[in-house]
């Protein structure tokens, strides 16, 4: 029955948070799979495997990935889902980059790639990867109060954080990578004086976008993170130039270094290790780049990077300190929604959900995502009345929303943009039955509540059974109400248009002589 008590999308009990961790992180160069104990709030390292994959080589002229990259991928995987056999759902996190963001065949990739690991993938935009890394930075550095600006090279992006603690302030990320760059401007592992001069004025002509926020009279200290800026710290202390930090000077010797050899094979030779080398001529244009644009004079590196903030961030999330919660109450704020109007969707909108679904895991993932679109969904107010569902889907796709992966706003904007008018568009939006009642249950609070006030509502019982949503609801409420009345009319038709059955049988005993197959 509904309209009594609910518990609240997301509380799970404390025991029920897994001791043993584990985030797979599917950069554009290499994946990489952390497996981390839990003790404290605290992670501590078990294992970790890294693949070089390099799936940012496979990308086409024409943004798709070939079949040679899609398979180092899935091989890869395939390691690391044997790694993780016996892993709870709740306990493993997988995250696509760059090439996955830009693919345009990633959806058919994507599929073959959870089965080969055993659980699902999601696709974060580039600040949200920018935050994941400074998470895992902070963790690993002693904590201070000074700003820093934490740098990381990625096979397909560059991300840049400003923050202080374990809070990121400004957060970007550009399109340069290592891979990206190696293959455009040093091809073969060739270092001409050409080609690393083009390549650092392409570099300094993306960070111009952002240097005004991002250079030195903006921070403290300056923080590398991952392998590129670890194999530039590695060459310029094996070399003498310096103590493991990487600093200008020893970018500059570095720098005179790579274009005396001319090849990376030479490096390699030397001790660099292959799979690096091929992608260090790129990476090395863009750090110097960033020196010299930022004002970078020693930049100190650290051992956490994207994958650690993965796991912190999961752990944030056992523990209800959920980054995506503080994001939907941001955006409430930014885009003035009427609290009191979104309080009461979210809870008719939850209880409907609980009613039409049988619990479980991927119901109390629908419970979140059916929770945080309740609070969203007239977000779109702000840009006009007039389909201001559209406006909030649009927002919700294209927004930079923290905490949140590509697939989940892509999501939200679905219930969004179905919580209201026809439901045509929303049978080619909807990629699975289980979004149904999700939807049934959107579009059911905000009609009960179109009046924006405490509406007394009766006590309401309602079940779900394949294409057939019942509710059960006193007929003397209805003819009280002969407008929420007429509005559950229109709804029964606009759900048999798309071939499903809402059933409501006190409408039938109102006498109104009302036919469900006549417009």
């Amino acid at each position: 029955m509904l309209n009594e008590a609910v518990t609240h999308a997301g509380s799970a009990a404390p025991e029920l948070i897994p001791s043993v961790v584990a985030a797979v992180d599917l950069g554009s160069n290499s994946f990489r799979l952390q497996v981390g104990r839990v003790m404290d709030d605290q992670i501590y390292p078990l294992d970790s495997l890294r693949e070089a994959v390099r799936l940012a080589a496979g990308l086409s002229a024409d943004k798709r990935l070939d079949e040679s990259s899609q398979q180092r991928a899935l091989d890869a995987l395939g390691r690391f889902g044997e790694r993780l056999r016996g892993f709870a759902p709740t306990a493993v996190r997988a995250v696509g980059t760059n090439t996955l963001r830009v693919a345009k065949n990633a959806p058919e990739f994507l599929a073959r790639a959870e089965t080969a690991l055993g659980f699902p993938i999601e696709v974060v935009a580039g600040k949200e990867e920018a935050r994941l890394i400074y998470l895992g930075v902070s963790h690993s550095l002693p904590s201070t109060h000074e700003k820093r600006l934490v740098i990381d090279i990625g096979g397909g992006s560059t991300e840049f954080i400003i923050g202080a603690g374990y809070r990121p302030q400004k957060l970007e990320s550009l399109y340069m990578g290592c891979v990206s760059y190696s293959m455009r401007y040093f091809a073969g592992g060739r270092i001409t004086k050409a080609g690393l001069k083009q390549a650092e004025l392409a570099a300094r002509i993306e960070l111009q976008t952002i240097e005004r926020e991002f250079s030195r009279g903006h921070w403290k200290q300056a923080v590398g993170s991952s392998g590129t800026a670890r194999a530039l710290g590695d060459l310029i202390a094996a070399h003498g130039w310096g103590n493991g930090d990487v600093t200008l000077d020893g970018m500059e010797k570095l720098r005179a270094q790579l274009l005396k050899v001319g090849d990376m094979d030479r490096m390699v030779a030397a001790g660099l290790k292959a799979d690096r080398a091929q992608v260090l001529p790129g990476g090395f244009a863009i750090m110097m780049a960033a020196f010299e644009e930022l004002g970078i004079e020693r930049m100190i590196l650290a051992n956490g990077a994207m994958r650690q903030g993965i796991l912190y961030d999961m752990v944030g999330r056992l523990h209800h300190k959920d980054m995506r919660d503080v994001a939907v109450r941001q955006f409430m704020k930014r885009y003035h929604v009427d609290p009191a109007q979104a309080r009461r969707v979210e809870k008719l909108a939850l209880e409907f959900h609980a009613a039409f679904s049988g619990g479980g895991a991927e119901d109390e993932v629908g419970s979140h995502l059916l929770s945080w679109a309740a609070r969203l969904h007239e977000i779109g107010l702000t840009v006009a009345h007039a389909g201001y569902h559209k406006h909030s889907a649009y927002i919700l796709v294209n927004a930079d929303m923290p905490g949140f992966s590509k697939m989940e706003q892509a999501h939200l904007a679905v219930l969004a943009q179905s919580h209201r008018g026809t439901l045509e568009k929303a049978r080619s939006l909807v990629t699975a039955v289980s979004d149904w009642p999700l939807i049934m249950s959107l579009r059911l609070a905000c009609l009960f509540h179109r009046s924006r006030s405490r509406l007394p509502l009766p006590a309401i019982e309602a079940g779900h059974d394949g294409r057939s949503f019942e509710i059960d609801i006193p007929a003397s409420w209805l003819a009280r109400y002969p407008l929420t009345a007429a509005a559950l009319r229109s709804e029964i038709r606009e759900w048999r248009a798309i071939g499903f059955d809402l059933v409501i049988p006190a409408l039938d005993e109102l006498d109104v002589g009302f036919d469900p197959s006549v417009d």
